[in-house]
């Protein structure tokens, strides 16, 4: 191609790219897919540009290439994707959700009377036995184990997800 055709051409572009981008992104809803589909309808102009150019309305001509470039990814998408009607959501935890849990957690822990939160920290982060904990604590095994169990029902009270009817009571 002459330079003044890719001048010609590259004015054009900047002169349809608003127009047809609106085009095709009123079509498909995905933005990201509008710019590949024009991206597409760009190229094919500029192959065809010395045809094109000599048209009596190239922006017309632009318009329904981008269409049937979308058309071409409907046909597409159609023959390749299958839809369902749920989707199920993985989640995969990462180091961000350990860090927001060991807080949550180690701020329900610092609520607990004295002597259970020195059980929890003993038995569950310092992993001890109960007579390890009992014997540093100077406490009987048996008040270690009453402790513990009443420290991790309340944990789980602390750290547990408000049910709806409580979200709703508070909205």
């Amino acid at each position: 191609m002459r330079q003044r055709d890719e001048d010609d051409f590259s004015e054009f572009a900047r002169s349809q790219h608003a127009r047809l981008f609106r085009t095709v992104f009123l079509l498909t809803g995905d933005y990201h897919r509008s710019e590949d589909v024009l991206q597409a309808t760009l190229m094919r102009l500029y192959q065809r540009w010395d045809r094109v150019s000599a048209m009596r309305d190239p922006g017309a001509y632009a318009r329904k290439v981008a269409i049937n470039q979308v058309w071409s990814w409907w046909r597409l998408r159609s023959s390749r994707e299958v839809p369902v009607s749920r989707l199920v959501d993985v989640a995969v935890a990462g180091p961000a959700d350990a860090v927001s849990d060991h807080a949550a957690v180690w701020l329900a822990v610092r609520t607990l009377p004295a002597r259970q939160r020195a059980v929890i920290v003993l038995r569950y982060y310092e992993d001890l036995t109960e007579a390890q904990t009992a014997e540093i604590l100077g406490i009987a095994v048996g008040t270690v184990k009453s402790h513990s169990h009443t420290g991790c029902h309340r944990l789980a009270e602390l750290l547990a997800e408000p049910s709806a009817s409580e979200m709703e009571g508070q909205a």
